[in-house]
């Protein structure tokens, strides 16, 4: 995440009046489609859901390592009998030794920086190698670089700012994907014909509903069928015929409309400053006046094969277009893939796409362009649990031709407008989303709302927007609290547990907070560790939940997370809702990112931008202000990195 995430631009709120359910966070999902209006006790152990009785005898697997506390340290910490190591930073050459080494002074050309590890890691995935292998010990990574510190990433930072910074700006963007082994030195980046970087002027082929419409065309390319690279990547998603999907997220920050900014582009955030990257001095194409369609071209999912090389990533427009957070990746009993997306800001929505064909694995190649086609969905919550998939389709629900939805391909570049119009259900930060591989539960970590609740609560107009531009919406069932400051996490089961369904049960996992806060708004409702901001979300093979935080550089250590100082990562139980605190990360940094080789024995996760201060931008005379990770006050300046998590006895991860 960075702070720009700490916006908003959806200003209509729910048509209907809602209630707060007092105490709805302690509830347990009513499973009314899966359950039935009773059920035995052993009918709640088989499916795995929990009971009074199980709970006060049940061992958990929280209880085989200790709690890490709360750190002020600028390093990693993790239990004890476990260690961990770097295996790539930012700068590090993707071809290991055989590429362009990384230089402390920040030097490096933007020509070096395409052939070495993007900044920010973020999101990533571990794809064994060779492919169809389930080898643990030399593998793919795939891992998202979401945005530059330009501070650290020039010599001089932004002075004398020129195209070639922007170059380098772009090269450190995008994705990266290195082939990583393990060594009796610990795991080494080896070099490999897969290397590659996809960065913000890589070539992408747009595909999908939104192709060759006229909204996707440009000076540059009138056709709309070829965008210059992606940016702002997120979180991730892999599928199951062996590909890396990586999410494009706020896109509108580098883009600047001096000029009249349409309701489109006001719609998703563009503006007349942009985040401040100034790409658009040296790179017309960011410019919104000048190229309006520009824009359009970003904020979509895009797959990349992470076995070829040579292969052209593809944006695949019919899963929706706003500010992806992550893709994760389910198959239904039927064959479909369905595809779990939340739209990170506050007071947006979360998705799902269908596919329209199933994937067989024995003929993983006539997936090549599976999320081409099907249906694109946007959730609603109810009261009392109850929840409904609402289709995006063209021509129905009030979107089409005369509410500007004359096709599917609008549909698809202006999401946000058709989820407004269809009336879904306004989230607090809708971030990553998870799927237990036994349950088929979905989770979804809402990081926080400090608007919630608040403002001034006007009339929608029937446009689906509101009359007053202060209108925040109401506290609801799914989002319990005024002034959301630390975040929740919500989850669901489908109906008769078909990921396909339209409809859904769903409850409050747990909420963030601190029990030694006075506002008892802000206390968590777990009985394990405090935390807030909760970001990162992934379940292990074993299924497991892991949970990661991204608390602010300008919240970390006051205010209400006063008592945090760092962020973590966290493991969650899912039957009682406890969470304990398994890592503590460096200073300013956030927790990110998760992968595990198929033996269980390592797991990788990521450190971004550590040292980061509140503007975001380093000062380039002091850029160890804050942090010196990984490489120590020698290094120079910090550097966002992907580190390998072991037991020192050989054995599994949390066993």
């Amino acid at each position: 995440m960075n702070e720009f995430d700490d916006i908003y631009t959806n200003t209509r709120f729910d048509r209907e009046p809602h209630q707060h359910i007092e105490g709805l966070a302690l509830k347990s999902p009513k499973r009314r489609f899966m359950l039935g209006a009773s059920v035995s006790m052993a009918g709640l152990s088989l499916l795995g859901l929990p009971n009074a009785a199980m709970s006060r005898t049940r061992k958990t697997i929280l209880s085989v390592f200790d709690s890490v506390p709360h750190s002020k340290l600028d390093t990693i910490v993790v239990p004890k009998g476990y260690s961990w190591q770097v295996v790539n930073a930012w700068g590090d050459a993707i071809q290991g030794t055989a590429g362009p080494s990384f230089k402390q002074d920040a030097s490096n050309t933007a020509a070096e920086q395409t052939l070495q590890s993007g900044m920010h890691h973020d999101g990533m995935s571990l794809f064994p190698y060779p492919k169809g292998s389930k080898n643990s010990s030399t593998a793919l990574l795939a891992i998202n670089h979401e945005y530059t510190d330009d501070g650290l990433l020039h010599s001089d930072g932004m002075a004398n700012w020129n195209a070639e910074k922007v170059r380098k700006s772009q090269a450190a963007h995008g994705v990266s994907v290195q082939l990583v082994q393990k060594t009796p030195a610990g795991w080494k980046t080896q070099p490999s014909s897969e290397a590659r970087r996809v960065t913000a002027f890589t070539p992408i082929e747009v595909t999908g509903p939104a192709r060759g419409h006229a909204l996707m065309k440009t000076a540059a390319d009138a056709d709309g069928v070829l965008v210059l690279g992606t940016l702002n990547n997120c979180a991730n998603g892999e599928t199951p015929w062996g590909t890396y999907l990586t999410c494009e997220e706020n896109f509108n920050g580098y883009f600047v409309n001096k000029g009249t900014t349409t309701a489109e582009q006001k719609r998703y955030g563009i503006n007349d400053k942009g985040f401040g990257y100034r790409w658009h001095e040296h790179d017309e194409r960011f410019n919104a006046e000048l190229h309006p369609n520009e824009a359009n071209r970003f904020g979509w999912v895009v797959e990349i094969n992470p076995y070829d090389a040579n292969a052209m990533p593809k944006k695949r427009t019919a899963l929706g277009r706003f500010k992806h957070e992550g893709a994760m990746v389910t198959q239904a009993k039927d064959g479909k893939i369905v595809v779990y997306m939340g739209d990170d800001e506050r007071n947006e929505y979360i998705y799902k796409f269908v596919t329209k064909n199933a994937h067989d694995p024995k003929n993983p190649a006539r997936s090549a362009d599976i999320l081409d086609e099907g249906t694109l969905f946007v959730a609603k919550f109810s009261k009392d649990g109850k929840g409904e998939w609402l289709p995006l389709v063209q021509g129905r629900n009030g979107l089409t031709a005369e509410n500007g939805f004359a096709s599917q391909a609008q549909v698809c570049i202006n999401t946000r407008q058709a989820a407004d119009r269809v009336g879904a259900t306004m989230m607090d930060r809708p971030e990553w989303i998870a799927v237990h591989p036994k349950s088929q539960q979905v989770y979804v970590t809402l990081t926080n709302n400090s608007r919630r609740g608040t403002g001034t609560e006007s009339a929608n107009k029937t446009d689906g927007t509101t009359t007053a531009a202060t209108a925040n919406p109401r506290i609801d069932d799914a989002n319990p609290r005024k002034d959301n400051a630390m975040g929740h996490i919500v989850r669901w089961s489908e109906f008769a547990n078909n990921p396909t369904a339209t409809l859904f049960d769903w409850d409050i996992f747990v909420l963030g907070g601190d029990r030694t806060l006075v506002d008892s708004n802000k206390h968590n409702s777990n009985k394990g560790d405090t935390f807030g901001a909760p970001d990162g979300l992934w379940f292990d093979p074993a299924g497991n939940l892991w949970v990661q935080t991204d608390i602010s550089t300008s919240t970390l250590g006051k205010g209400d997370y006063v008592n945090m100082a760092t962020n973590m990562m966290l493991v969650a139980d899912t039957e009682s809702g406890e969470l304990k605190r398994f890592l503590t990360g460096p200073l300013g940094s956030e927790i990110t990112g998760s992968a595990m080789t198929p033996d269980r024995k390592t797991l990788f996760i990521n450190i971004q931008h550590p040292g980061e201060s509140p503007s975001e931008r380093a000062d380039p005379t002091k850029p160890q202000a804050i942090s010196s990770f990984p490489d120590g006050a020698a290094g120079q300046r910090p550097r966002s990195a992907t580190i390998a998590i072991s037991r020192d006895d050989g054995g599994l991860i949390l066993s």
